[in-house]
Parts: structure tokens; C-alpha cells; sequence
């Protein structure tokens, strides 16, 4: 039988090359062998404080990039716009405890900094439970600092099974390999991210070819001049070999470079051709914005067909009429 994969994009910032090569492109291959669920997350970007309007903008110009990158053979949806998310949202808030929510690493890190921590961020990984359990799914691709979500779900999906009869698919996680952690061009030791990377060393799937070549040349990477991959000992340049091989579709080993200049150069234009058709492609959606509108819509629709019966079943389960 043919798997079926579900992941989600937060929309609390602009996608970056980190998101295309470490999960969005190897979902795009995905499409050959599984059957492949994908949404924006525009109700987990409530658990900080946000602007409405730039939320708005930002799940849209996401669900934009999903299908320009090439998803256009998944089901793509806005999850806000799927009441089901957080219907059963709140059935596995009802199977949780509090001791394993205020456990999550996230939690702890995100609510260290805010003098007011809303009640939706201890509680989101219930609903990041439910996105993934609506569907079904087999398989979810998440990097390191998404395992513990992962566990989580299993977890939650195995108690409601025991305690109320076999309900839900237990999924596993998945883990994308090396390109998964591309890493900040000016801080080479932290990942490059959307919401709380450097603008200086964040590349943006929507920058300027001129803009991108300027940050690849500006990249830290250290005082020697030796090209070598070596994520310990030299992170900056490992970085730059990392981006040059999933970009070219070369081995990282057989890249060889006398200087850090030529590298810098080779990166950058390959950067370049791996957005110019999606950059292209988004110029296309963005120009008929009804259309776009019409895919998104329909998208939703469908996710709504396919998960009325698993909430349906959840609900007698747990008790509701």
C-alpha cells in the first residue's frame, strides 16, 4: 500500500533556502512513492504575538512557494481553513497532561523570553498532533528539533487507542538526511531559520539573485584557506560545500577548491538556478490571484472530505455524540 507523508510549514516568517532544501524538495521527491498531505500551520503562529495582516500575507506567499517548488502533485492546504485541526485539537488536549505539555523543549525555550506566555503555546502540540493524526499518516519528515512533537503524537494517538478503542494511525518520523541543517551564512554553528536566523545570513526563497550572491560572499568561514568538509572544525565552510552539493546535485567529497573565493562563487550561482524556476513559478501564481485562491480553496475541500470520518470516528470514541 502506498504510505501516506503529512508535514506543516509555520508561516512566522519568510521560507528560506534551509526550508527548501531540508524538508520542501525532499518532499517534492517524495511525491513519486507516497501520497503526500501538506499545510501551512497559520493557527500555530497564534501562540506569540503577531501582526494579523503579515500573517495573512505570510501564509499565502507560503502555500504560494509549496506549489511553485513543485508540491503541485500533494494536497496543499491553509489549516486554519480545515475546522477539523482543531475539533480533534481539542479531543487530544482532553488525552494529554499538563506534566508532559510543559515538558516540551520548545515550550521551555520560547516561553524563557516572554514576560506573557499565551496558553496556546503549551497547548500546540496537541494541535500539531491532531494536523498529523487528521490524515492518517505513516511517515513525518521532521528534523532533530521536531522528534520530541513526533514522540509526542505517538504517544497521545497510542493512550486514546488504549482508552477508548482503535482510532488512530501511529506514525513514525522520518529523518531527512544532510541537507537538512543548512546553516546561518554568519553564524555557521546555528541553523539558518525563518523567524530568528540573521537577515544577513538567512537566504529567502523570494531574494534577488543579486542579493543572494551578496550574502553567499559575505559567509564567515574561517582564517585558514583550506576547502575541507568538516562540520566541527570548520562549519562555515562545510556549510558552503553542504549548499553546493545539494544545490549541483554533486557529492559533497568531490568538490575540491584551492581558495574560499571560487567556492563562495560556485555556491552562489548555483543557489541562484536552484530558485530562479521557483521564484519564476511564483511570479506566475502570485499574477492570477483568483486562481490561486481557487487551488488553495480546493485544496481545503479536499482535506475537509478526507478527515470528516476520522473525526468522526474519534468522536464517538471519546464518548461525544
Amino acid at each position: 500500500m502506498t504510505k501516506r507523508v503529512f508535514s506543516a510549514f509555520k508561516p512566522t516568517g519568510h521560507l528560506t533556502l534551509g526550508n527548501l532544501l531540508g524538508a520542501i524538495l525532499p518532499a517534492v521527491r517524495l511525491q513519486d512513492e507516497a501520497d503526500c498531505v501538506y499545510a501551512v500551520a497559520d493557527l500555530h503562529a497564534l501562540t506569540i504575538k503577531h501582526d494579523p495582516e503579515r500573517l495573512r500575507a505570510r501564509t499565502r506567499e507560503a502555500a504560494t512557494l509549496l506549489l511553485a517548488s513543485g508540491l503541485d502533485r500533494s494536497l496543499v492546504y491553509i489549516q486554519s481553513q480545515v475546522p477539523a485541526h482543531t475539533e480533534l485539537a481539542y479531543l487530544l488536549e482532553s488525552t494529554a497532561y499538563f506534566g508532559e505539555m510543559r515538558r516540551m523543549i520548545q515550550f521551555k525555550e520560547k516561553s524563557a523570553n516572554q514576560e506573557e506566555v499565551r496558553l496556546s503555546l503549551l497547548t500546540y502540540p496537541a494541535l500539531m498532533a491532531a494536523d498529523i493524526l487528521l490524515h492518517r499518516v505513516d511517515l513525518v519528515p521532521v528534523g532533530e528539533d521536531q522528534r520530541q512533537h513526533v514522540e509526542l503524537t505517538r504517544d497521545l494517538a497510542l493512550r486514546f487507542n488504549r482508552l477508548y478503542g482503535e482510532t488512530f494511525t501511529v506514525p513514525e518520523a522520518a529523518h531527512p538526511p544532510i541537507a537538512a541543517r543548512v546553516m546561518d551564512l554568519t553564524a555557521p554553528t546555528s541553523k539558518m531559520g525563518k523567524s530568528d536566523g540573521s537577515a544577513a545570513g538567512t537566504i529567502y526563497l523570494l531574494d534577488p539573485a543579486a542579493d543572494i550572491r551578496r550574502k553567499v560572499m559575505r559567509a564567515v568561514t574561517d582564517s585558514e584557506d583550506e576547502v575541507r568538509y568538516d562540520p566541527q572544525e570548520k562549519p562555515g565552510v562545510s556549510n558552503l560545500l553542504t549548499l553546493l552539493a545539494v544545490c549541483s546535485g554533486q557529492p559533497v567529497e568531490s568538490l575540491a577548491y584551492e581558495g574560499y573565493g571560487a567556492l563562495k562563487r560556485d555556491t552562489a550561482e548555483a543557489v541562484v538556478e536552484t530558485l530562479r524556476p521557483i521564484q519564476e513559478r511564483h511570479t506566475e501564481l502570485s499574477a492570477d490571484p483568483a486562481e490561486l485562491s481557487r487551488l488553495l480553496a480546493d485544496g481545503a475541500a479536499q482535506a475537509v472530505e478526507r478527515t470528516a470520518g476520522l473525526v468522526a470516528a474519534a468522536r464517538v470514541a471519546i464518548g461525544l455524540p
